[in-house]
């Protein structure tokens, strides 16, 4: 996850995001795409981390599967926009994130609803 994150950085630092605040500002709208509103403070909280605690930092002490794959490919993914539109402008590069986060976190969302319809009757059959 570190080296696709430098990655990310790269990709958010050629379209435009500069300073340590816009990156950070950046990754905040990647994290409120993919966790429904919610930007690292509000995650940090939910997830019991300490102040000098990152939330990548920790990922698999803090995340299951799903997650740790969510984010992997909320970074790869926005990594690749932002580089095959040669997107430019802090304010679009951070839609673009939050976008490419809230596509992840609906794919989820559809996955598992698709997997609910699909096994369920399996288990009532399984289960008779």
């Amino acid at each position: 996850m570190k080296e696709h994150n430098k990655s990310l950085v790269d990709a958010a630092n050629q379209a435009g995001a500069t300073t340590n605040k816009e990156y950070a500002t950046f990754q905040n709208y990647g994290y409120k795409g993919l966790y429904g509103g919610l930007g690292a403070k509000a995650i940090h909280k939910r997830k019991g981390l300490k102040k000098s605690q990152k939330i990548l930092d920790h990922m698999l002490d803090h995340m299951g599967s799903t997650e740790l794959a969510a984010n992997l490919f909320r970074a790869t993914q926005t990594d690749e926009k932002l580089r095959r539109e040669n997107i430019k402008g802090v304010d679009k590069a951070n839609q673009t994130h939050y976008q490419v986060g809230a596509v992840v976190r609906n794919t989820i969302k559809e996955l598992g609803a698709l997997c609910q319809r699909i096994f369920q009757p399996l288990k009532r059959v399984f289960n008779n």
